[in-house]
C-alpha cells in the first residue's frame, strides 16, 4: 500500500484515498491541432522503469489535483507539488539527480 501526503491539504493517507491521473506535464492538444499532434497526445506516453512524474487527485479529501515524482520500480516518492506548475521544481529535480545519477525523463534531466 502506498502512503501519500496531499500537498494541498496536508493529509497523509493510503493510496485508496487518492486517484492517479496519468502522466504529468503533457501538452494537451485541442480541436485546431493536426493529426500527428493529437495522436502523440492520445497514445504516446512515457512508461519508464524508474522515476517519472504523475498527476494525482485527493478524491476523498480536498479533491484537488497535484503532481508527484515517483520511482515506478521501487515505489519511492521523491516529492509532491501543485498541479498548476508547468514543470517540476528545481529542488525536486536536484534531489532526483543526486539519488539517480544519469536520470532523464522527457525534457527534464
Amino acid at each position: 500500500m502506498l502512503i501519500l501526503t496531499c500537498p494541498c491539504c496536508g493529509v497523509t493517507a493510503e493510496e485508496t484515498e487518492f486517484h492517479g491521473g496519468g502522466e504529468a506535464h503533457l501538452t494537451r492538444e485541442g480541436p485546431g491541432s493536426d493529426d500527428a499532434a493529437l495522436e502523440g497526445y492520445l497514445f504516446h506516453r512515457e512508461n519508464p522503469r524508474g522515476v517519472h512524474f504523475e498527476r494525482w487527485r485527493h478524491v476523498y479529501g480536498c479533491g484537488k489535483w497535484f503532481h508527484a515524482a515517483r520511482d515506478t520500480a521501487t515505489l519511492e516518492w521523491f516529492g509532491f507539488y501543485p498541479a498548476q506548475t508547468s514543470e517540476p521544481p528545481e529542488a525536486l529535480l536536484e534531489q532526483i539527480r543526486q539519488k539517480r545519477p544519469g536520470w532523464r525523463w522527457r525534457d527534464f534531466a
